[in-house]
Order: structure tokens, then C-alpha cells, then sequence
């Protein structure tokens, strides 16, 4: 029987209980889960980020940025059901920021406690989520042991890299142990936003997430480029999320600064916009032009479904895709088979 239709476990008795799963087979890359836990310890704190109720409401604090968490975010049922409504059979979950770097010192225990939720939610779900683990990087020992943990002991399948950690950018110097370990490992990173950098020039008129968090998305990957890390470790398996933010329609002009006007690092060995093509993006950008655009710059084997939720609704990004009426075979990549492949899954 086709696991796509129907996932079969054997009991003691010898009959055979047959479990439904969505018909087709859609692998989710980039989906978020609050976990009660880790709210109510928030709820706790005195520092921030903390939690606190408004009009029966869960608030994120963290400085004047405010972000309502009501309870469907928390709801692993409305995330299953919302899967099988999408036909999405397979989640690759992850919390959202706040990341454990912005908990100082009590970061290693914050994402202990992050990873053993979402473990608990796997293990009540197995055959529907794959985890994502973020990490404490304000620690580089706590932060390799935990990321061995998350490997060897609870099997999950990637890093959620947040694109600033606490004010830091990902490809800063005190970071690159973990390239090199993910590396080695053959264990893929995700870039996502955290809050922006630029949150103070992008708050007014409620821009932080239709602008801050895609320059967020650009201007880490552009330094991930110029940094050299790609050169360093070409085995590297990255995501960046969103189509790449803003990146992939200027990349053009990132490869005339560097390389026609030497502006910037020159001792990469491509054009910035040939590390780009390199690379995956995940398409949670609701616009078929702009998918089409990523088509057209990397191809349907280096594009990966996701669907940002429970801030976006999977069929905003599956609607658009279906207009491009891609060949079945592309469009089947997009949805899964790339996924498959890139994160290992059987």
C-alpha cells in the first residue's frame, strides 16, 4: 500500500491498524510551534523576553517589540489538522524566536527545555514531524553538546539558524564552529529572521515583518557569501528562507560590486550570485511571480516548500504555486522530493 495513503502498524494480535495520512505527501520545511512549557517559563521571568496576558491574550515581549501568541500557536491538533486540510504529510518543526541566545545565561536550559517540548510532540506524532533544534550559540560548549544531543539522542534533522542572534550576525567569527560541524555532520542549517536589526527603521506602519524580517534574510545571506564560508565548507547543506528575501533580484548587482568594481572580499572563488544558485530557498513568498523568478535563478531542484505557519496559511504559498502549472515532475520536487533528499528522510 502506498505510505502516502496509508501508514500500517502491526499489533500483537496479528490485525493490521491503518492510520490515514494525506494523500499527497507534501513536506513541509518551514512551520513553527509555541510549546506550553517553554510560555509559561516565560511567564515567570522578570527579565526579557517574558510573557504576560492582556484581555485573555498571550504577549511576547521583547523590548517595544510586542507579538500576540493566542492559543491555536501552541495547538499541535490545529497544526495536524491544518497538515491534512494542505495534504501535508511531513512537518519539519521548529519553535520561533525568541532563540536561547537571548536568554544569557539561562540560554542552555531554555533550549533543553524547547527541545525536550518538541520532542514530546514527535514522539506523539512520529510519522508527521521531523525537529529542528536552535541553539544556545552565546555558548559554544553548551551549544555543541546540546547540538550532539539533538542529533544522537533525539534524531532531529536540522538547525534553525536565526539570521542575528541577540544582536550578532550569523556569520561573525564566534559562530563558524558550527558551519564546520554541521558539515561534518552532513546536518542542514535553515536561516530565519529573529527580530530585525533594523526593527527601529522598519516599525513604523507595522513593516517589521514585511520588510525587516526579508532584509533580515538578505543581508545575512549576502554576508554568509562574502564572508567565504562557502568556500570553506562546500558540502555545506543552507537554506535561506522567503526566495532568498530581496537577494536573488540584486544579486546582479552583488556580483558587479564585488567583482567588476572590487568592492568587498576578493578572494572568493565565484561570482556571489553562483553561490546563491548553490544553495536552497524555501518558497514561503506568496506571489507566483516571484516564484517563477526563483525558478527561472535556481531551478525547481534547489526550491523547497514551506509554509511559515501558523502565521501563514499553507494554501497562501500552495495557491500560487499551482497557478505557475509547473510540470508535474517540478512541481513534485518542489513539494517533496527535494525535501526528501536534503534532510534524508525515508
Amino acid at each position: 500500500m502506498n505510505r502516502r495513503h496509508f501508514l500500517t502498524a502491526t499489533v500483537a494480535s496479528g490485525a493490521v491498524a491503518a492510520v490515514a495520512a494525506p494523500p499527497s505527501g507534501i513536506i513541509d520545511c518551514q512551520s513553527h510551534l509555541f510549546f506550553p512549557e517553554v510560555i509559561e517559563m516565560m511567564r515567570k521571568r522578570k527579565a526579557e523576553p517574558l510573557v504576560y496576558d492582556e484581555k485573555g491574550m498571550a504577549i511576547l515581549k521583547m523590548g517595544d517589540w510586542l507579538r500576540k501568541v493566542p492559543p491555536f500557536y501552541l495547538d499541535v491538533d490545529a497544526k495536524l489538522a491544518t497538515m491534512d486540510k494542505n495534504g501535508i504529510e511531513i512537518t519539519m518543526l521548529s519553535t520561533n524566536d525568541p532563540g536561547p541566545e537571548w536568554f544569557g545565561a539561562d540560554g542552555p536550559a531554555v533550549a533543553q527545555l524547547i527541545h525536550d517540548s518538541l520532542a514530546g510532540v514527535i514522539a506523539k506524532h512520529p510519522t508527521r514531524f521531523r525537529g529542528l533544534c536552535v541553539l544556545p550559540l552565546q555558548n559554544e560548549k553548551a551549544a555543541s553538546e546540546e547540538l550532539d544531543r539533538c542529533v544522537k539522542k533525539l534524531g532531529f534533522k536540522g538547525v534553525l539558524l536565526y539570521t542575528n542572534l541577540a544582536g550578532a550576525w550569523c556569520d561573525e567569527a564566534q559562530f563558524h564552529w558550527l558551519y564546520a560541524r554541521a558539515e561534518e555532520l552532513g546536518m542542514p542549517i535553515l536561516l530565519h529572521p529573529a527580530k530585525p536589526m533594523t526593527t527601529e527603521v522598519v516599525k513604523g506602519y507595522e513593516l517589521t515583518s514585511t520588510l525587516g524580517n526579508m532584509f533580515e534574510n538578505t543581508i545575512a545571506m549576502a554576508r554568509i557569501i562574502a564572508s567565504g564560508l562557502l568556500d570553506k565548507h562546500p558540502k555545506l547543506k543552507l537554506v535561506c528562507p522567503h526566495l532568498g528575501g530581496t537577494l536573488p533580484y540584486i544579486s546582479g548587482r552583488m556580483d558587479h560590486q564585488l567583482t567588476v568594481l572590487k568592492r568587498g572580499p576578493q578572494n572568493l572563488q565565484r561570482k556571489p550570485s553562483e553561490y546563491l544558485k548553490s544553495i536552497y530557498m524555501d518558497i514561503v513568498s506568496p506571489l507566483p511571480e516571484a516564484m517563477r523568478f526563483a525558478l527561472d535563478f535556481s531551478g525547481a531542484d534547489k526550491l523547497l516548500f514551506s509554509s511559515d505557519h501558523p502565521w501563514v496559511e499553507p494554501s497562501a504559498i500552495l495557491d500560487p504555486l499551482r497557478s505557475l502549472k509547473l510540470p508535474a515532475a517540478d512541481e513534485q520536487k518542489i513539494l517533496s522530493g527535494n525535501a526528501r533528499e536534503f534532510f534524508g528522510l525515508a
